[in-house]
C-alpha cells in the first residue's frame, strides 16, 4: 500500500507525471514532477527526516503545510528547508538535519 495521493482534485493525476530518483541520507527513492519532499517522502514510507535538536526524539512531516518546521532537511548546498514547502527535483541530495548529541558534544 503507498501513502501517494495519485489522484488529486485540484493538482491532477500523478500517473501522467515524469518519475525520478532523488537521494535521501545516500539511499535513492523515486518522486514524481510536482512532489514536494514530503510528499514523495511520504509516499516512499519515510516518516523521520531529523531528530529534535534537544531531546533527540524523532522528528518528519507535522502540518505539512509549512507552518510549524518540523520536517526541515538539509539540501546538497547545505541549505535548511522544509520538506513540505520545497519541490524535489531529480537527482537532488537531501540529507536529515544534524540534531542531538549527548552531552553537548
Amino acid at each position: 500500500m503507498t501513502m501517494r495521493v495519485e489522484h488529486h482534485p485540484v493538482l491532477g493525476s500523478l500517473e501522467r507525471k515524469q518519475p525520478f530518483t532523488f537521494y535521501f541520507n545516500g539511499e535513492a527513492y523515486e518522486a514524481f514532477e510536482g512532489d514536494s519532499i514530503a510528499s514523495a517522502m511520504l509516499a516512499a514510507g519515510v516518516r523521520t527526516l531529523r531528530q529534535h535538536e534537544m531531546s533527540g526524539t524523532s522528528r518528519g512531516i507535522y502540518c505539512n503545510i509549512g507552518h510549524c518546521f518540523e520536517c526541515r532537511v538539509q539540501l546538497e548546498d547545505s541549505k535548511v528547508v522544509r520538506a513540505c514547502l520545497t519541490l524535489v527535483k531529480e537527482g537532488m541530495d537531501i540529507h536529515s538535519v544534524a540534531g542531538y548529541k549527548k552531552g553537548g558534544e
